[in-house]
């Protein structure tokens, strides 16, 4: 396929470079355009070099190929990463300064515009009429990310990553236009088969200043292995992945977090059109109540910095309280919830006394326990889990790989959904 890719003047421009690579890998003949503002941060011989193709963002080179008319004729596909607020509004507007803007007026295929740009100016009433415009026209405009941004607050504006663009891009590709695999048939009878199921992995960072954070040890190994089990299992799966010492599998929905903060957000407006959701994520329980946007120096000549904490929202307590209001008969009611506890003993009672009182506080239909500790679970290959239910029916002990006690859990949901006896 002929893809025309359109890099925008944002310092996400740097990611695009791994969107490139996922096009060309795949065998798609990209021609990249970039703003003049663009090659501020990226240079032309860097898309040169990935793509294999002369790079330009004049009218006037190749005057005799009149590529301001040909290359948006012959795409098959034109995407634009990232799009900031500047570009949309230009294509909105129908303007043609330059090569790109020029290219997608005469573009003839699918166009693609993946926003990245702050908060304040994804959510400006210019910017929100000048995306409708382009929707209303039959373009895609996809939602930025929410997370960090470049400065040191959060919020959605954040480029989405290379994956997702690559994924939203080949749909927009007819299906005679790629090479159509031989599936087989997949069964009906699988145990979440039809159902939506949300996963949070990793390990959420709490940012101290644009240098350090507050975070945990966990891998995201047990999360992403819970993913590839309950799509297995026939569910279409979304993924929350906070900081992960692995890549998220193909096929699923992936929602890239940093905070608890996001992972709050994402996990509230996911949990709208799930059917299960398993929070995995070790996510942290506190927050510094500052977050310095200098990096924090160490001098001889001042006292050491004292960190004010506060307490991070109790997401899964929230999640299970949001359920438990919805009306009955609504989609969120019957919401199957399992929350993780990573817990170590101490001189107050066992890890077990202290999972089951989480159980009876949080509320969720299933707790998974794991212990913890610098040579236990995180990072691991292997784990040792108990699943308590709210129910109060005998716990289930589990060990193996990850990928084992994965199997384990998502059979034992399969059977909290049917109200079958589960496999010991």
């Amino acid at each position: 396929m002929r893809i025309v890719l359109g890099v925008g003047g944002g310092i996400a421009a740097y990611k695009v470079a791994s969107l490139l690579r996922l096009f060309t890998e795949a065998g798609h003949n990209v021609t990249v355009i970039p703003t003049e503002a663009s090659t501020r941060f990226v240079g032309t011989a860097t898309w040169e070099a990935l793509s294999g193709n002369p790079v330009s963002n004049s009218v006037f080179d190749g005057v005799h190929q009149v590529n301001h008319v040909r290359l948006g004729h012959e795409a098959d596909l034109i995407v634009v990463a990232p799009a900031t607020a500047d570009l949309l509004a230009k294509a909105a507007a129908g303007q043609a300064g330059d090569l790109l803007t020029n290219t997608l007026l005469m573009a003839s295929g699918p166009v693609l515009y993946a926003p990245a740009m702050h908060t304040e100016m994804w959510q400006h009433a210019a910017t929100q009429a000048n995306v409708a415009t382009l929707r209303s026209r039959g373009v895609t405009v996809l939602d930025p990310a929410v997370g960090r941004l470049t400065g040191a607050d959060s919020g959605p504006g954040r480029l989405p990553e290379p994956d997702a663009i690559f994924a939203a891009a080949l749909a927009l590709l007819q299906p005679t236009d790629l090479p159509q695999p031989i599936e087989p048939p997949q069964p009906t009878d699988l145990p979440l088969a039809g159902r939506t199921v949300t996963i949070s992995a990793g390990g959420t960072r709490e940012p101290l200043d644009p240098v350090r954070f507050l975070g945990n040890r966990s891998s995201g190994k047990q999360g992403v292995a819970l993913a590839i089990a309950a799509k297995e299992a026939g569910a279409t799966v979304r993924l929350l992945a906070a900081h992960m010492d692995v890549p998220p599998p193909a096929g699923v929905e992936v929602v890239p977090v940093e905070t608890a903060l996001e992972l709050r957000a994402a996990a509230l407006a996911a949990a709208a059109d799930s059917g299960v959701i398993i929070m995995a994520a070790a996510v942290a329980d506190f927050r510094p109540a500052e977050v310095s946007g200098t990096k924090i120096k160490k001098r001889d000549d001042t006292a050491d910095p004292t960190i004010s904490l506060v307490r991070n929202p109790d997401i899964l307590q929230e999640l299970v309280q949001l359920r438990d209001a919805s009306p009955e008969g609504s989609a969120r009611h019957d919401q199957l919830i399992v929350g993780f506890a990573a817990e170590t003993g101490d001189g107050q009672g066992d890890i077990l006394a202290y999972a089951e009182a989480k159980l009876r506080r949080k509320g969720c239909d299933l707790l998974v326990l794991n212990q913890v500790g610098t040579d236990k679970v995180f990072g691991q290959e292997t784990n040792a889990v108990v699943i308590l239910a709210r129910d109060g029916s005998e716990p289930q002990e589990t060990a193996g790989t990850k990928k084992d006690v994965a199997a384990a859990l998502i059979s034992r949901i399969g059977c909290e959904l049917t109200n079958e006896a589960p496999r010991r």
